[in-house]
């Protein structure tokens, strides 16, 4: 799993040494980045500070070298980076400018075949991020309804940035009570536990939100394990889908890592269980800034200016929220999922690293402490210290030798850029 060198030399913008552009992120950047997942407390010391480049599964570090990338841009890199499709229509695009005054053609073209995949869904909404996608979707869960409360599935760990999902974590500062107070938590495959809630709050519960592809499937690519892992997620999905819709609920899934990675359009197409709302967002746009919310027309014309039946919601509303390089980008994206065989390759690259992984935690003993499991399109790396706890020491410390052999490994994210040569 050493770098695979190409011939493409790294590219800097300035002439300011990795530390002194690191000093500078942290004067002027709270947390040194505009993304607390790139920040550098989630990496080890020896990590790049900064990413400079990158070229298919390949990036150049502020530190002059190259690494093979799984991480892949938060998971939102599915093609490759710097793609010549997607770069090609952006570019495109952006010769006969990216923002206008009135709606482009372009959003009608995108929505037409993005709405094409989801059989669930009539009408769809862009925005920029996954942020504000679901957060739309619980504003018009709740106006459709007439209820306040949310639940979430609280074995996924990020839904929004937005006070309805900070504020039921931790880092709740600056969010009011009354705001955090309106969202309860249950774990994924309890529908018991969901069911409680319910009844424990009868009339008062406007949605479940629920990342569809949120737990490990079985023992490391076990075939028996994998199909018995599906048949248990997907009755868990449908399960909470019917309860939902017993006491007037909508569910909801969120598809920002499931979208265009487990199948197209996404986790709901794998597993056959059409939600009532579909937020869409990272690979659709393949590294571009777009997401979607797509929903069943009653529901998403609330947002509409001609419908009088029901109070109108304001939905999503930003000035960028339609450029038209992003959109062109993502069109772009599904063009190329609908003609070459991306998720299959991504499958089986994921698959092929699962296996190298696990040999080689096997041959070094190491099988109590660190697993590669969960499905082959998004693996998962899991470390357990001696006592049995999961162990961020541990992790830190693989990722940190990772690093000296030229890979960045925060998570996996295989990609069609993604060749047998660097998984080797």
């Amino acid at each position: 799993m050493s770098a695979v060198m190409t011939s493409a030399p790294p590219v800097f913008m300035t002439a300011l040494s990795q530390e002194e552009l690191r000093a500078r992120a942290h004067r002027l950047i709270p947390g040194g980045a505009h993304t607390y997942s790139k920040g550098d407390d989630q990496f080890p010391a020896n990590a790049p500070a900064f990413i400079v480049r990158g070229q298919g599964a390949v990036v150049w570090g502020s530190d002059g070298r190259e690494y093979i990338d799984w991480g892949m841009g938060l998971r939102s890199v599915v093609l490759g980076h710097a793609y010549p499709r997607v770069v090609e229509a952006a570019k495109a695009q952006l010769d006969l400018g990216s923002n206008f005054v009135r709606p482009s053609p372009l959003e009608g073209d995108l929505a037409e075949a993005l709405l094409d995949l989801i059989p669930a869904a009539d009408m769809v909404k862009f925005a920029k991020d996954g942020s504000d996608t679901t957060s739309a979707a619980v504003r018009l869960a709740r106006a459709y309804t007439g209820r306040d409360r949310v639940v979430i599935c609280q074995d996924n760990p990020f839904y929004s940035f937005n006070d309805w999902f900070i504020g039921s974590t931790p880092t709740d500062a600056g969010i009011p009570r009354a705001v955090s107070d309106l969202t309860l938590r249950f774990g994924y495959h309890d529908l018991a536990g969901l069911e409680a809630l319910f009844e424990a709050y009868p009339d008062e519960i406007a949605c479940v939100i629920i990342e569809p592809a949120a737990t490990a499937p079985g023992p490391n690519g076990d075939p028996i394990g994998y199909r018995l892992a599906n048949e248990r997620n997907a009755a868990f999905l449908a399960g909470a889908k019917e309860i939902c819709h017993r006491h007037g609920a909508l569910i909801v899934f969120d598809e920002m890592i499931s979208g265009f990675r487990w199948a197209v359009p996404g986790a709901q197409t794998f597993y056959g269980v059409e939600p009532d709302l579909s937020c869409f967002g990272k690979a659709l746009g393949n590294g571009f800034s777009v997401s979607a919310l797509a929903g069943r027309r009653e529901i998403m014309d609330q947002g509409g200016i001609y419908q009088t039946e029901r109070p109108r919601v304001f939905l999503l509303s930003a000035t960028h929220g339609g450029e038209t390089h992003a959109l062109a980008a993502a069109l772009a994206v599904i063009q190329e999922m609908q003609e070459q065989p991306v998720i299959e390759h991504i499958w089986r690259i994921g698959a092929l690293l699962q296996r190298g992984l696990t040999k080689a935690i096997a041959e070094a003993g190491l099988q109590e402490n660190v697993r590669c499991d969960h499905y082959p399109c998004s693996p998962l790396l899991r470390f357990w210290g001696a006592d049995g706890e999961p162990s961020a020491a541990l992790r830190t410390l693989f990722l940190q030798e990772m690093v000296k052999h030229g890979v960045l490994i925060p998570y996996i994210a295989p990609s069609f850029s993604h060749t047998d040569e660097h998984v080797a």
